[in-house]
């Protein structure tokens, strides 16, 4: 049965991901997330478009017991560093770019300027939206599509267990 069902920007753009996909995506989201470092307790900041990504994000974050805070993208790199170094993000998941109207939005331009001055961010996981080329840092910067099929088989989705009053979010 359909858990998601994505409208984009342009008609027929659409993405159906049924509760097993999205289940799957998770965890091989989560699994990344582990293998990049992330533990129960840390901090993930979303800066993604409204695309299927951004939940799975949120949830894999959830299964993994990383606190995660979710940034509008339509805010400035300021607004976006600000929350970032408010919470002490280790990790940034990005787009390359956001689309609004037909008009691009070059996502990952805000969170280089961002991240520039953000001392704790380690890394920036970035979602392939567009066609569009995005400029990456390297040691840094991973296509997010990329990681996720150069993950071991042997990285570890496993749920965190988490006490009730542990934080899911920060908003």
């Amino acid at each position: 049965k359909p858990a998601i069902v994505w409208e984009g920007n342009e008609p027929g753009e659409t993405r159906t991901l049924t509760y097993r996909e999205l289940h799957a995506q998770v965890c091989n989201t989560a699994a990344l997330l582990r293998h990049l470092g992330v533990r129960k307790g840390d901090r993930v900041a979303i800066y993604l478009p409204m695309i299927p990504e951004a939940a799975v994000a949120m949830l894999a974050c959830a299964r993994i017991g990383a606190i995660h805070t979710v940034v509008f993208a339509g805010f400035s790199a300021e607004a976006l560093r600000d929350r970032i170094n408010d919470c002490g993000c280790s990790l940034l998941i990005t787009a390359n770019e956001g689309l609004r109207g037909g008009k691009g939005i070059p996502l990952k331009e805000t969170c280089n300027e961002a991240v520039a001055q953000c001392p704790s961010v380690r890394t920036v996981l970035v979602v392939k939206r567009t066609g569009s080329e995005a400029s990456m840092q390297a040691g840094r910067d991973l296509w997010y599509h990329d990681a996720l099929a150069a993950l071991p088989s042997t990285a570890d989705s496993t749920p965190e267990v988490i006490d009730s009053e542990d934080p899911l979010f920060i908003l």
